[in-house]
């Protein structure tokens, strides 16, 4: 069986700041939902999954806060119209049939890595879709990640990743993601990374030395010599950045938990948007 693990505010961000500003009668605010409604068919038509499920943050983060206060504290909160949009987002989803996870506290990256790790080992081929950098480190063989088309080049398209491809993009191979992140950081989550090392430094290290645990065994030999004396001050705050960068498998996977397809109401709600042509769409779709 093929599963699809949709990072849900990944995609909603994206379609959100791709569409236009569209609206109801009202002034309530639908491009997100429009740009939504469109990705999901889409990866329904083109990926070819048995079987779909939705990740979406309820709030918190217990274990990257309690490794770190400071995560994601530079990050702004996410538009009005779009934060308006996500209850309605989630509810269409579930009503047509996509399964909706989500656990308070817990990140979705988290859950999505608990359930790949699952479906992998039950033998399921997994697709992770999501633009997250983070989810490179999930890849293997039997998960791949499916990487939308870059808001600045959508030409490129969507590149599905398998670990060749991971390694041809960050110069690491997957199971050195989390390490690579811990030494260049990650803005978007306020993890700071060493001071003056980019990509190509990381990817450097980490082929000659494997790990960020041996690269600080081994910081007095690095180059550029400059960051030797660099590792070795910086060397538990690195490691405090893996603690934050490595995804948790271990969490619990339920996959029953999830709430019965309702496609009547999902019609309904697009009805009540007023995106008839896609009430329209979604009616032949059920009737396929």
């Amino acid at each position: 069986m093929k599963v699809a693990l949709i990072d849900g505010f990944n995609m909603a961000f994206r379609a959100f700041y791709g569409m236009p500003e569209l609206t109801r009668a009202d002034g309530f605010p639908t491009g997100a939902m429009h740009g939504w409604v469109r990705t999901l068919w889409w990866i329904e038509d083109n990926v070819g999954a048995d079987a779909h499920y939705v990740f979406f943050d309820l709030g918190g983060a217990s274990r990257q806060l309690a490794i770190r206060e400071d995560y994601k504290a530079n990050r702004a909160e996410a538009p009005e119209e779009l934060r308006q949009q996500i209850p309605v987002i989630k509810e269409w989803t579930r009503a047509a049939g996509y399964a909706g996870v989500e656990q308070d506290g817990i990140e979705a990256d988290d859950l999505i890595a608990a359930y790949s790790r699952k479906l992998s080992a039950d033998g399921h081929e997994v697709l992770v879709v999501s633009a997250d950098k983070d989810l490179a480190q999930l890849v293997s063989e039997k998960v791949h990640q499916l990487v939308p088309p870059p808001t600045a080049n959508p030409k490129l398209g969507w590149r599905e990743l398998d670990p060749q491809g991971v390694e041809e993009k960050f110069g690491v191979k997957p199971a050195q993601i989390a390490d690579y992140l811990a030494l260049i950081g990650d803005t978007s989550d306020n993890i700071p990374g060493l001071r003056g090392v980019g990509p190509k430094t990381a990817a450097k290290w980490l082929i000659q030395y494997g790990t960020l645990e041996e690269i600080i065994a081994h910081c007095g030999e690095l180059n550029p010599k400059r960051f030797q004396g660099l590792v070795h001050e910086e060397a538990e705050n690195i490691r405090q950045n893996l603690l934050m960068t490595r995804l948790d498998h271990s969490l619990d996977v339920d996959e029953t938990a999830h709430v019965a397809p309702d496609p009547d109401k999902a019609v309904q709600i697009l009805r009540d948007m007023e995106m008839e042509k896609s009430a329209e769409a979604l009616v032949e779709r059920l009737n396929a």
